[in-house]
């Protein structure tokens, strides 16, 4: 069990996005009474504010802000306060060109849009610390703020010279020499060899792009530079506002930062959740629970969702009544403490227009998603703190690592389309579908609590992690690699053999990698007769060594050859499956493993229903999530009574659950 995030308000938070700069002061105040009204209770504030907060470089205006405050302290509001950070004001791009980043040719971009800074920019470093020291100085001991919401959305990348001299002085610090440089970039190929620092750029799109080695290198200095400017902002604030908590909200699985690093540096992680209309609820669980990995499966913060559409992909389909309902619990479920949105109220202007809002353009109460919002806040209000703190009792965890999904996308072969994060989303789906719990967790996890440990596509093994994997497989584990696993070093240099430092544990080789065409299958056939299956993608040719044969291929030259396999090592075991198998293989295989080392289900439901699982003082509270368009109906464990937290209900034997319904079920000890 975890404390609240702030001990100030011990409940789960509703609300978001505020951005009262975009109107007058006479709307300020309706917006208070329809917050009132929809139970939101933690507007975030300030988050593209910094042109009104700063007009100019030696201008401050904080009157409008701290009447806003004052407002919703006075309703009985508490607050999250954002640093405006995202968006430099157009005055500082104009004195100091230095601010603006540069595209992947050099180029300098003009100002515009957000997120459109050099991380390295000693002007735009001097200026965010200003701004967050002010903002801190100010408010830090404001009763009504529960936490500090650092810029937003970071990402992208800065190819200026500026970002270029930094980049050669951090590889300076990495390697010590330029022969280590070129011996882990492996620059002799195509005679890339550097004989002086001042010849490494970044990697440009017309230019060096394809020494492996620098593009990883790069993606790592960008990632490191965004989280000093992150660090800058916090530090400055920590001075004057020492006990409130620190965040910044992350993008789930965003290709170009390094998210398990940036949560070492943060308080409490954030997120911004915008699935798909259409997306699999088992991939927005798998996001979640990332999230709640990052911190080793400490709750976060629900930052940002729609309360109704997004407007940025092709079609921005509405959220149908109830799911966003559901799909807050969903969120809950897995670990979030607060149920917040982008954004309050919709803006007349600007791309976002369009991005959907508790207030509508029309302004009434009586539109459905105000009317969904209203009541879910009061919901949440009856909810109280029943959820809050409440850890996630997994025994099964799934790997993802960022440095491996750059290396993967990376290397030119066997495939184009080598699918990282699909693959890893596809094996989590597969234990998520049985109702059981899940912790994603990274290279430098600890694998000890967990009975079955998948990592899918393990190309880069970084230094200790193979040490760690034996460990925890010889200590009775269960451990599943997959296909293009244990073939790259951390500076994406190729093993001389695969699966590199996996081998002595899967007890097997891989002699040759075969690519097949979309469309284009071989099949898993068992070796027991007990089935066959699809797989396809990429196919690995095996040895075995010390692993027995669990399957071989069906069809091609290597019919008859391994493709899923099994060694013992110490206590446990470890398997290998050599190509990507259909769902159906991956739900019966997983199925057996879970049986054999004992992980129960949550509880049995029906398709499309989930049974999530929190525990907290000694209590199971199951979260039963009805993911179908229809009615279904429940069966509870033979025997058990619940109290269902939403209703105040006793429940036993069958329910019936409405589309898209949600009950939360309490289980004493």
């Amino acid at each position: 069990m975890y404390g609240p995030i702030n001990p100030k308000a011990p409940f789960i938070w509703h609300g978001g996005d505020y951005n009262p700069e975009q109107w007058p002061p006479e709307v300020w105040v309706e917006d208070v009474r329809l917050m009132q009204e929809a139970h939101y209770n933690v507007p975030t504030v300030g988050v593209f504010s910094w042109v009104s907060l700063q007009p100019d470089e030696h201008t401050w205006d904080f009157e409008w802000l701290d009447r806003v405050l004052e407002m919703l302290h006075a309703s009985g509001r508490y607050f999250v306060l954002a640093t405006p950070t995202a968006a430099q004001p157009a005055w500082m791009s104009q004195r100091y060109p230095d601010v603006l980043r540069a595209d992947n040719t050099g180029r300098r971009h003009h100002h515009g849009r957000r997120v459109n800074y050099c991380p390295n920019s000693p002007n735009y470093r001097r200026f965010i610390r200003e701004v967050a020291s002010r903002l801190a100085q100010r408010y830090g001991g404001h009763p009504g703020l529960l936490a500090w919401h650092v810029s937003n959305e970071y990402g992208g990348t800065c190819m200026c010279e500026v970002c270029a001299e930094a980049f050669r002085a951090w590889l300076r610090r990495r390697y010590g020499t330029l022969e280590e440089v070129n011996r882990s970039w492996w620059t002799r190929f195509w005679g890339h060899t550097y004989t002086d620092w001042s010849q490494i750029t970044p990697p440009y799109a017309n230019g060096e792009n394809l020494t492996h080695g620098l593009t990883i290198d790069y993606k790592r200095f960008q990632s490191e530079a965004m989280l000093e400017c992150f660090k800058i902002e916090r530090d400055a604030i920590r001075e004057h506002s020492p006990d409130v908590p620190i965040t910044t909200n992350l993008m789930g699985t965003y290709p170009l930062l390094d998210y398990r690093e940036w949560a070492k540096e943060m308080d409490v992680v954030s997120w911004d959740c915008y699935p798909w209309p259409t997306a699999d609820p088992g991939d927005i669980a798998f996001l979640h629970d990332l999230n709640r990995g990052l911190k080793d499966g400490r709750p976060f913060i629900l930052m940002e969702q729609t309360p109704s559409s997004q407007n940025w992909q092709p079609v921005n389909q509405l959220k149908r009544p109830g799911v966003l309902r559901l799909w807050s619990y969903l969120a809950v479920a897995h670990g979030a403490e607060t149920v917040m949105y982008f954004q309050w109220r919709r803006g007349r202007g600007g791309c976002e227009k369009f991005h959907g809002a508790v207030v509508e353009h029309h302004g009434r109460t009586d539109a459905r998603v105000f009317r969904e919002v209203s009541e879910l806040g009061a919901e949440l209000e009856r909810l109280g703190d029943a959820t809050i703190g409440a850890a996630t009792p997994a025994r099964v965890a799934v790997m993802f690592d960022w440095n491996n999904w750059w290396a993967i996308d990376d290397a030119v072969g066997p495939v184009r389309e080598k699918r990282y994060v699909e693959t890893v989303r596809q094996h989590y789906r597969a234990i998520w579908r049985k109702n059981v719990p899940v912790d994603v967790v990274f290279s430098d996890s600890d694998l000890s609590r967990y009975d079955l440990v998948i990592a899918p596509m393990l190309y880069m093994v970084k230094p200790g992690v193979a040490e760690r994997i034996e460990g925890f497989v010889r200590g009775g584990g269960v451990f599943v690699a997959t296909q293009f696993s244990g073939v790259a070093d951390e500076h994406d240099l190729a093993f001389e053999g695969y699966p590199g430092p996996l081998r002595r544990v899967l007890g097997i080789w891989v002699e040759e990698i075969d690519a097949l065409y979309e469309g284009q299958v071989n099949h898993i056939v068992m070796a027991d007769g007990t089935g066959t299956y699809e797989c396809g993608r990429m196919c690995d040719i095996v040895r075995t060594e010390t692993a027995r044969v669990v399957a071989t291929y069906g069809e091609d030259f290597y019919a008859g050859t391994p493709v899923v396999t099994e060694n013992r090592f110490g206590e446990g075991r470890a398997y290998y499956i050599a190509s990507h198998p259909e769902d159906r293989f991956l739900d019966e295989f997983y199925g057996l493993l879970l049986l054999e080392q004992g992980v129960q289900p949550v509880m049995e439901t029906p398709a499309g229903v989930e049974a999530a699982l929190r525990e907290k003082d000694g209590a199971r509270l199951v979260f039963l999530l009805n993911h179908n368009p229809e009615e279904v109906t429940v069966r509870l464990p033979e025997g058990e009574a619940f109290l269902e937290l939403l209703s105040g209900e006793e429940l036993r034997g069958e329910i019936v659950m409405a589309a898209y319904d949600v009950r939360i079920l309490r289980a004493d000890a």
